[in-house]
Parts: C-alpha cells; structure tokens; sequence
C-alpha cells in the first residue's frame, strides 16, 4: 500500500520513518517497536514505538533520495513526506503490525511484519517504485522482460504495444505483442510439464458433500485436456469457433476451457446459474459449435438440473435461428442419475462416453497474440448482455504477472479462489493465472456455509490453503454467523487473504483480518473488471502498509486517474470518476460484433481516457478507495452519496449483519436513501435500533448521508455467486412490484417476497 524500506526485514518501520522525515526527529530516541504503537505526549515516545534506530536512518535516506526523483505520474506516492489521513501530528498515529495485535477502528495502518518482508517479491516501496516507474516510461521494456519469461513459437513484432486510446483520433485500438505466436494452453500445462513440475498437483476438487475428494496432477490434466479438445476437433471445432460453457465448478470446467484454448477455439462461460433465456440469449449472439454442460449439480441440499435449463435454450436459440448440433453433457452423477436426464438422440452425447476415448496428446493450434481467447458476457444497462473479448497474449501476461505479485505466489503455496469460472475472476484467477505460474488450485463444488457455516475453514485446513480469496459478501455473511465457526478450526496454514467483486467495508476487513488471519496475513483488497482481464489497483503483501478498505495503489503499468464530470483529471486528494489513461496487456479489445458500443460505453463519456464506470476517492497519502459504481450513486440534495459509503457505515453497527442501500425518488431532496438491513441472529427490529442506525451514518458520513427509510431484511436477493442484485432492490424501493423481472438466477427467490411483506412496516 504505502511507503516502507527496502533494505531491510523493517520494512514496516522504516516505511514509518518515510512518512515522518520531514518532521523534527530524534533518532537517538528510537528503540524497538512493541506491538502496537498508539497515541503518546511526545515525537519521542511515539517515534520509540514504531521504528528501529537503523531503520529509521535507512528510511529518512531512501525518503530523501526517492522524493528527488518522484514525477508526476508517480504521484500517488508523492505523499511520503505526509503523514497517514486522518493522523493529524505524528502523536496522533495509529498502527499495528501484522501478527502482532488486533486491529481496532482506531488503527490507520497495520504493517506488514519482519518475517513476511523478508520473503515478499516485492518488500518495500522502493522496489514497488523502481518496477512501476519502468512499467510507466518504458512500458515496452517493462513487459517485454515478463512475456519473455513465457514461451512464444514466435516473438512478436519490433513494435510491443499498438493503441489508439482517444476516440477523438479514430476508432479505439489496443494491440499488444501483435505477431507473437504463443498457445495459453500450452503455457498452461506443457510448459510446467517440461519444467519438471509433471507430479505436482495441479488442482484439488472439493465436492458439495464433504468426506471424499479427487485431485489432478498437472500432467493428468495435460490428458484429460488433449482428450477433449481431440474430440471437439473430431466434432468439427476449429480455430475461431465459438464453445459455450454451462458447467458447475466441477474439474471439467477448466478442462474445457483450456481445450478450446489449446485448438484455438473461443469459450464463452456461461455461470450455471442463468436462466435458460439468458442462456439463449448467449448462445444466439456468439453461434457455438458446440455446448458442453452436465446433467445437475448439486448446491448444498438443491438439486439444480442444469441439462433441462440447457435444454429450453436451446429451443430458444433455434427460434431465433441458431441451432447447435452437439450438447456434451457430464454426467454429475451426485446430483442426478443419467437415467433420469432428459435426452435428445442425435445432439445430446455423454462426456464419459466418448472423450475418454481419444488419444492424451493433442497437438497446439498456434495462435497470433490478437487472436481471440474467450467471450464473456456481462450486464448492460440497455438490458442486452455485453460480450466482452479477450485476446491471448497480453492477457497471458497480465493475468500471470499480478496472480503472482499480487498474492505474493510461492510455488509451495495452495491457493483456493472461491469464485466461479461463470466470471472473470474464475478465468483469470481460477484457470489461467494460477496455472500459468503453475500453482495447485483448489476448485470446491457447493455452497461455502453447507453443511454449516464452517466449511470454508475446513476446506483450508484439509488441504492446507496458504492464499484464501474470496468476495466481501461471503465475508459478511461469515460475520453473521459467527466467530466461533471460525475458530474451531486452525487455519494456520493461511498466508494471504484476498477480497474481490466489490469495495470491503472496514468492518468487514478488519474482521477478515483479525479473525480468520489471526491478524497475522495480509489482504489483497483488488479492484478491477471484467472489462480489465486482471487486477488494476491491489495491494502489493509486504510492500505498503495497508488501510482497512482501501485498495490501495496501482499495479505494474496501470495510471489510474480521477476526474470530474469536464473530464478534468483532479490532483492529489479528491473524489471523482476512475478512469485509467494508455492500455495495458490484460484490457478487452471490443465488445463481440458491438465496436461502436464498446467505444460509446467506456471511451466517449470521457475522451482520452478508460472509463471505468466506477467512482473513487483518493487521500492525501495517495490511497484509493473505490465508492462503487457510479450509477450506485445517489445525489441528496445535491450531494453525491456513493452507496457503498453508507453501506460500510451501517454495517460498523455491531448488530448489522449486512446492508445494502439504493436510492429512490424523494419529493424534496430529489432523491432519498433507502437502506435494506439485514440483522444479525437474534437482534430483534425495533424502532431504537431504526434511529441507531441511522446516527450511525450521520456520525460517520454526516448528517446529510442519513438514510430516510430502514427496510428491515431477513435476507438480500442473489445470485449464486454472491452477487447482490440491486436493480429488485431499487424495484421493492419504489414500489414497482410489477416491474421485478427474472428472479431465477437468484440464489434464494422467495427472499424477494419477504421483502415485499416487510416493505411497510
């Protein structure tokens, strides 16, 4: 996150004496830090509990030396020569050190400890600085250097990047390692196969019914991978064809993404929890060959019969003109008996039946770094999907460098993402990052609270998970539950946790912390996109110091910037809309036969510039806090409230589970705050607890930010994965009953009726 040495195991501390160089400083004073430094009467007594004699000296040196040479687009870290927000005088700073003790609502930063910088890939701010200034003024060099580390049938052309990031200069145009052959498949699986790493375990699979696994080293699923790309190629897939995906998280799913990409084949996931319309919708945009799902999966105590939704799209698509003559379909025995599926004679094959068959070897389709790798389809605002491309080479390259950097990757490590590969995190931290760094995997099939709250910890303990990462909303929903499912279990063998999908209240963070990393690993608090194909603002583990919620600062060749609604970037601390200015590898190259939307939707609101779509604020230390989505903010009498401000204020409330908060008409303010809360177990509604809520945000954010209306929630309305959907909230909010839409995807649907039985009250 922010400031600390290189030289040495204090990075902790000696990214302390950077931020405090300025000041009038004794160094003489300085002793070893206990474990928590906290406000004192003096300069001395502070600077005493915080920092080490030598590597203070170390510090206000290297401070010294690095402000000389910061520039301009190196200023988020222009702020070394601050103190931390909301610090005040250097009396006034709060701190802990990771392992060492708890942290509190009072703590600004928590430190990484001696132990962990001396193994981190990147340990200090100067490492962090001397990469990322190269990634910036020399961006062709910068990742040159880390594509070269992967193999190429080919190197790519004199020219390293091609772009035309201006909408004002001509149609939008990213291109990077253009003419460089390569395969991600092969890079994948061959390449760690050929390096010795044969044997190692490529993934662990986790079923929804605890008591058994199944593992895959990485040269069985070199087999198992080359059987079924040597079937599609039989059934007529070529370079270019399109694959949709309907599959659990069962270990098939990563196989038949990485057979697609080993003949060339474009896959498009699709998470096994759309409707069948919305399925349709997919399979008639993109045309596949071939669709590959299975019969059911089983999620917790449901049974959810995959092959019948597979089966009414299928009708769909042929009314609207696109027919698929072959459905692949696994047979999950688990869930559901081949006998009792639905079957087509003539479209419908059995996986087990025929893919087996085929030879283990398959030869590579060598592909051009340009050339298509997947589809994926997102939510617009006009109501059709997105199918946002990436292609192969620099997302190859940025999805393995910040998987690597970001979780600070070791190859003993066991890495477990709880996503699903039905989105971009489970392709580029899943499938293809982990794998391209040759990393073992575990892949769980159920629900992470079945068959109680403490499967998650039981999963890490049997397979001994060192990086843990998952979204802020099963952490809430941990919260809820419970400490004590937490600590029955050791979990010791946890190294790094992440968070992902949306921004993490401070709440939640530093109960992520304390709690389930025993306030001894760090957190990953990424930001990033479908749209990004990898992580664009992360904490680099033993770099910076972190503050709980921040996402702290950008990745390797990344220049965030924040402007107002002219477009006009807005220096030092501020709050605005994120964009990003110039490419970088892992950016989709178009929207999937919509260019001209691809232009409109991310590069015309403001020209010149990426438009994330995302509001963030910026500190006077340079760090990021996302606000979310800019059409999650409400503007109140004319101020502009980002939802998940107020949402991370009521949840600080000790008897708020989770809560999440739209706006709605409002005849005086324009619009209003309307908060759904959910409680935790036991804590009855009550009007007391309404009015406590509320001053809870007016202490935090201010009066002005207030909710105007609590709807009390026994639960919120989800997909699958976790995600909440706002658009029945906003619906519930202002009473268009009617109006709803598709709840099928919903994890629980009749949350929305009891939502609806409350709304009054």
């Amino acid at each position: 996150m922010k400031v600390a040495s290189s030289l040495s195991a204090g990075a902790a501390r000696e990214a302390l004496a950077v931020q405090i160089s300025p000041v009038v400083f004794d160094v003489s004073l300085v002793k070893s830090p206990p474990t928590v430094a906290r406000p004192s009467a003096s300069v001395s007594a502070s600077a005493s509990r915080l920092c080490r004699r030598r590597f203070c000296r170390r510090g206000i040196r290297m401070a010294n030396q690095t402000l000389k040479t910061t520039k301009n687009h190196l200023r988020h870290v222009d702020s070394m020569s601050t103190l931390p927000s909301r610090a005040g005088k250097i009396t006034g700073l709060n701190a802990v050190i990771l392992g060492e003790a708890l942290a509190s609502e009072e703590d600004d930063l928590v430190f990484p400890n001696d132990e962990f910088v001396r193994q981190a890939l990147v340990p200090s701010p100067k490492k962090y600085l001397e990469m990322y200034k190269r990634s910036i003024e020399d961006p062709a060099g910068f990742w040159s250097d880390v594509a070269s580390q992967f193999y190429w049938k080919r190197r790519w052309a004199e020219s390293v990047v091609s772009e035309n990031f201006d909408v004002r200069n001509g149609s939008v145009k990213i291109e990077w390692f253009k003419g460089g052959i390569t395969n991600i498949c092969y890079n994948c699986l061959d390449r760690n196969v050929e390096s010795g790493n044969a044997d190692k375990i490529a993934i662990y699979w986790e079923p929804n019914e605890p008591g058994s696994q199944d593992s895959l080293t990485y040269s069985q699923l070199l087999q198992r991978v080359c059987q079924l790309a040597n079937y599609l190629k039989d059934k007529g897939v070529r370079k270019g064809d399109a694959i949709v995906i309907y599959l659990p998280m069962l270990m098939e799913l990563p196989i038949a993404m990485l057979a697609c990409a080993r003949i060339g084949a474009v896959h498009s996931v699709v998470f096994a929890g759309f409707s069948a319309d919305s399925l349709a919708q997919r399979i008639v945009d993109c045309k596949p060959k071939v669709v590959i799902t299975c019969n059911a999966v089983k999620r917790g105590s449901k049974v959810i019969p995959l092959k019948d939704i597979v089966d009414a799209s299928l009708i769909e698509s042929a009314k609207n003109g696109v027919s698929v003559d072959v459905c692949l379909t696994y047979e999950n025995e688990s869930a559901m008996k081949r006998e009792s599926t639905k079957w087509q004679v003539g479209r419908d094959v059995w996986w087990q039946d025929v893919v087996p068959k085929y030879p283990t070897t398959c030869e590579v389709e060598w592909v051009d770094a340009e050339d298509p790798l997947f589809l994926l389809y997102t939510s617009g605002s006009t109501g059709k999907p997105k199918g946002v491309l990436h292609t192969t080479g620099g997302y190859m390259v940025y999805t393995a460098t910040t998987f690597k950097y970001a979780f600070d990757y070791k190859p003993s490590d066991i890495y477990w993402c709880t996503a699903d590969c039905g989105w971009i995190t489970g392709h580029s931290y899943v499938t293809y990052g982990p794998m391209l760094n040759g990393a073992t995997v575990v892949i769980f099939e159920g629900a992470p609270n079945y068959p109680d709250p403490g499967r998650s910890w039981d999963i890490v303990d049997k397979f001994k998970v060192t990086i843990f990462y998952t979204a802020p909303t099963l952490v809430r929903s941990l919260m809820r539950d419970g400490d004590e499912y937490v600590t029955r279990y050791s979990r010791k063998s946890l190294r790094v946790l992440g968070s992902v999908g949306e921004p993490i209240n401070p709440s939640a963070w530093r109960w992520f912390f304390n709690v389930v990393g025993d306030s001894r690993c760090p957190i990953s608090d990424t930001w990033w996109q479908t749209e990004t194909g990898g992580f664009m603002i992360t904490p680099l583990p033993g770099a910076w110091p972190q503050k709980p919620g921040s996402a702290t600062f950008p990745f390797f060749g990344v220049q965030p910037v924040i402007v107002d609604e002219k477009g006009a970037e807005i220096e030092g601390e501020c709050s605005g809309y994120l964009c990003v200015k110039s490419s970088w590898p892992g950016a989709f190259r178009t929207l999937y036969g919509d260019h001209e939307r691809y232009e409109t939707t991310y590069f015309k609101p403001f020209p010149g510039y990426y438009f994330s779509g995302d509001g963030c604020s910026r500190d006077k230390d340079g760090y990021y806090w996302l606000t979310g989505r800019v059409d999650d903010v409400i503007n109140v009498s004319g101020h502009r409230i980002g939802t998940a401000e107020v949402e991370s204020a009521l949840v600080s409330h000790p008897q708020c589970a989770e809560a999440a908060v739209v706006g709605f008409e409002h005849e005086v303010k324009g619009q209003g705050i309307y908060a759904f809360v959910t409680l935790v177990d036991g804590v009855p509604y009550s009007e007391e607890l309404r009015k406590s809520l509320i001053l809870t945000v007016r202490n935090q954010i201010g009066a002005f930010a207030a909710p105007d209306k609590i709807h009390w929630a026994p639960g919120l309305p989800k997909t699958r994965s976790g995600k909440i959907m706002r658009r029945i909230l906003r619906k519930i909010a202002s009473r268009q009953l009617d109006e709803l839409g598709d709840t099928s995807t919903l994890a629980d649907p009749s949350v929305v009726e009891q939502l609806i039985e409350l709304a009054d009250r």
